[in-house]
């Protein structure tokens, strides 16, 4: 089993980033993908997650209408679009794979390598 993810970087205050996790070793269908993030100085936190199958979402109330989580079943990847970006949105982000969709980081089992995302004029 492998996440990993990629995308993050340096990107003005209004700017776009689009995070990927590509997963291996999965079939994704029974799974549900989230990603979550750590801010300097911050506890880890949910920003989105997704259940494979059904494609259902959700989302944390500070990125919702700015994220979008979607997914390519073809790549097994789950991509996290990034808009309206703020500097509070600064942080490392993770993506992760368990058996449910959750906003609840200890039900994920499995941790993809972080990605950077500064948002910073």
């Amino acid at each position: 089993v492998q996440l990993q993810a990629s995308g993050g970087g340096l990107v003005q205050p209004g700017g776009s980033l689009r995070l990927s996790c590509v997963v291996s070793g999965f079939t994704m269908q029974y799974y549900g993908m989230g990603w979550f993030r750590r801010a300097p100085g911050k506890e880890r936190e949910f920003v989105s997650s997704m259940w494979w199958s059904t494609g259902s979402t959700d989302y944390a109330d500070s990125v919702k209408g700015r994220f979008t989580i979607s997914r390519d079943n073809a790549k097994n990847t789950v991509y996290l679009q990034m808009n309206s970006l703020k500097p509070e949105d600064t942080a490392v982000y993770y993506c992760a794979v368990g058996p449910v969709r959750t906003r609840y980081a200890r039900n994920y089992n499995y941790w993809g390598q972080e990605t950077q995302v500064t948002v910073s004029s």
